[in-house]
């Protein structure tokens, strides 16, 4: 058997590396190399994805910062927090960095014998040598033909990503404060560097053209002594409409995108590749071909449950977009009074972790 897998990033190499080792042959096609320069993005993977990724695909301990608590906050409570979870003290989510994680697959898939990485060109006629290909990348004429028709959302705004360095703190817990310019998120990834995600509104941006002290005047725990340069990009949430097109399965990002808010978006690739890959192992237990009828079969096992969840994120923002704009108290205190409330709290975790209540 053998799969072609488009793109050059993390969900390609998360997907290859997850095949091969099921013995399965992998030829990934990208236009560029793998390895990204971008040192300052960081990804959230929870719990239960940690333990899948360790067990089905690589262990990821090594590059890994768990954390065991995260503590709400929002502007119009100031420092009283609104929501607080943990779990027994045990890892809630683990932070990693983007480029560790990329350079730990790659280094794993170059010395696999079932991997091979090849250039594309724009001749792409090689696909009908594959009985099935999976498509992540944004850029090539498939996904243009083929991909296109999806439902969008502009939230007008944009998302800073940096990293902070400070001085030496019991670094454990990850906060997030819905401010009045948007969430500002603070996500360890070692004792003495934490990484920031910080959605700002557009409009208000305007009038602030230093996301530096933005983000000091909302710190009230980090001794702060450098902050690395800032890299931003435009907020939009898609869902594709048709997740595949004969052979071709959409995945990753082209296939749905949301609010970093809640640092879901590479915990729901996690949760498709779990469905994709028992899809496979249970068509190979039975003797069926690898083909078109994986694309149908993960379509109607995952996308009702995407789309659930993808809503479910859009709602929390939308939330506390509306609690920012009324400037009052009352809505943060209804939140605040749900979330003492141990069984609302046990919940609200389990879909964090889980991406669903099963």
């Amino acid at each position: 058997m053998k799969v072609c897998i488009l793109g050059a990033g993390l969900t390609s190499l998360t997907l290859a590396k997850t095949l091969v080792n099921q013995n399965i042959y992998v030829d990934l096609y990208s236009q560029k190399k793998i390895i990204s320069s971008d040192n300052l993005r960081t990804i959230g993977i929870s719990k239960s994805n940690v333990e899948f990724f360790n067990h089905s695909i690589i262990n990821i301990d090594k590059i890994s910062w768990k954390l065991k608590k995260i503590e709400i906050f929002s502007d119009n409570l100031r420092k009283e927090k609104l929501i607080n979870f943990q779990n027994n003290n045990s890892e809630l989510f683990s932070i990693i960095k983007n480029q560790n994680l990329i350079k730990l697959l790659e280094k794993s898939l170059s010395k696999n014998k079932y991997f091979k990485k090849i250039n594309l060109s724009k001749n792409l006629n090689f696909f009908d040598n594959y009985s099935l290909v999976i498509n992540t990348d944004f850029s090539n004429p498939i996904t243009k033909k083929y991909f296109s028709k999806k439902i969008l959302k502009e939230y007008n705004s944009v998302a800073y990503t940096t990293i902070i360095k400070h001085q030496k703190i019991h670094n454990d817990v990850a906060v997030q404060i819905f401010t009045k310019m948007g969430p500002l998120a603070f996500l360890p990834i070692s004792e003495r560097e934490t990484s920031i995600v910080y959605s700002i509104n557009d409009s208000k941006y305007k009038d602030y053209k230093n996301v530096n002290n933005l983000i000091e005047q909302n710190n009230y725990k980090y001794k702060i002594q450098k902050i690395e340069n800032s890299n931003f990009f435009k907020l939009k949430s898609l869902s594709l409409r048709s997740y595949y097109h004969k052979n071709i399965l959409a995945f990753g990002d082209l296939l749905h995108r949301i609010h970093p808010l809640a640092g879901q978006g590479f915990n729901m690739t996690i949760r498709d590749i779990k469905i994709l890959l028992d899809i496979i192992l249970n068509n190979n237990s039975l003797g069926l071909p690898m083909d078109s009828s994986i694309n149908y079969q993960f379509e109607k096992k995952i996308k009702h449950k995407n789309f659930i969840f993808s809503n479910g994120i859009d709602f929390v923002y939308e939330f506390f977009n509306f609690e920012r704009k009324i400037n009052s108290s009352l809505l943060s205190r209804s939140v605040q009074f749900l979330g003492k409330n141990s069984s609302v709290n046990k919940l609200f975790t389990s879909i964090a972790d889980k991406g669903s209540l099963i």
